[in-house]
């Protein structure tokens, strides 16, 4: 749990710190920015393969090298001098980060009898939900109490203490004798439908996420304070919704995925039909933020059942594929922005999600006798 907060703090951290960094290296917000999008595709691209590559290697070696890589890098652009070295090192963050997603899914849940391993993703889910809504602020704090370097060497810190751990109490078992190692009931049909509904959710999500402060700002009519008020109401809902699809997760795992799309879908929607009266565009942002979280911890719990193969590649699959997802709902949402305004990015990424559901539907009609 630790580590997934590092990593996924270490992920979203410059989001908080662009004007800090910029300042100090002396480049432009938006070559700042792309140390969180390049970050993105380097996880889509490169998780697929790094799991390939190391998968006869003991779990306990794969964590603790990931966990070192963290920790290298993240002292390296805590001291770097120049952009390009920054950018270097969190590269080197992002590609340890594909393949730790891959791996620790099967090892943590591989401790645990199967009847529990949906409570175990939960845990892990909400870990990671914490970066955003503990994470990142306490480091944007920190940095503008002294500089953005020393949340980033915290960040080392961290991984340091997950390294150790994990060093000193995972077993060393091959890969292939985990319990966790295989999907529980191996289905390639159901793989290849999680995967599509996942993709098209982390597209339609981010098409008009990515642009959520200025909707708000422009569309509803908030202040800027109270839009960073809206941001920390969502980061809260998101790891509600998180929380409370863990306790579920194990007894109605499709309908956990169905629901936390639906609702996505439903709150984008709503964005888009109510978002210049305020009181509603509270309302639809609480039910999508509920619903963000969830969609990726549900689909990563589906992977660990419908695995046709190995879970792992089956994993880094989908974090490669919701990462892809991310980019390029980013990417149509900018496309949108200066055609038919902002309002018009979240008809977009709700249409989109509507396709996941529909993809979800079609899935379960064909699945009857």
């Amino acid at each position: 749990m630790l580590a997934a907060f590092t990593f996924n703090t270490a992920e979203n951290l410059p989001i908080g710190l662009l004007d800090l960094i910029s300042g100090s290296l002396r480049v432009s917000l938006s070559a700042v920015g792309l140390l969180v999008t390049g970050y993105g595709v380097a996880v889509a691209v490169a998780s697929v393969p790094l799991a390939h590559v190391t998968r006869n290697v003991a779990r306990r070696h794969v964590l603790t090298g990931l966990l070192a890589a963290l920790v290298v890098s993240s002292l390296i652009a805590a001291v770097a001098p120049s952009y390009r070295l920054l950018l270097g090192a969190r590269l080197l963050t992002a590609l340890a980060q594909a393949l730790f997603w891959a791996v620790m899914g099967p090892v943590a849940v591989g401790q645990f009898v199967p009847e529990a391993r949906g409570r175990v993703v939960g845990a892990l889910s909400v870990a990671g939900s914490l970066a955003l809504v503990l994470g990142v602020p306490a480091g944007t704090w920190l940095a503008r109490q002294s500089d953005w370097r020393v949340p980033v060497a915290v960040l080392a810190a961290l991984g340091l203490a997950s390294l150790v751990t994990i060093a000193a109490l995972l077993p060393a078992s091959r890969p292939e004798e985990e319990r966790a190692a295989r999907g529980t009931g191996p289905d390639a049909r159901r793989f290849g439908i999680v995967l599509a509904a996942g993709t098209l959710s982390a597209t339609g999500a981010f098409t008009g996420y990515t642009y959520i402060v200025k909707f708000l700002g422009d569309v509803s009519g908030f202040t800027p304070g109270a839009v960073g008020v809206l941001l920390v109401a969502f980061g809260v809902a998101c790891l509600a919704g998180v929380s409370v699809t863990g306790t579920v997760l194990d007894r109605f795992p499709q309908s956990a995925l169905a629901t936390a799309v639906v609702a996505q879908a439903a709150g984008m929607l709503g964005l888009y039909a109510a978002g210049p009266r305020p009181g509603a565009a509270v309302v639809f942002l609480v039910l999508m933020g509920s619903a963000l979280g969830p969609v990726f911890m549900t689909t990563q719990n589906a992977m660990l059942h419908c695995a046709p193969g190995r879970t792992d590649l089956a994993l880094a699959a989908n974090s490669g594929l919701y990462n892809a997802g991310i980019a390029a709902g980013a990417a149509l949402g900018g496309l949108i922005l200066p055609f038919a305004g902002v309002r018009a990015t979240f008809l977009a990424g709700g249409l989109l999600t509507s396709g996941a559901c529909a993809v979800l539907l079609a899935g379960r009609l064909s699945a009857r006798p």
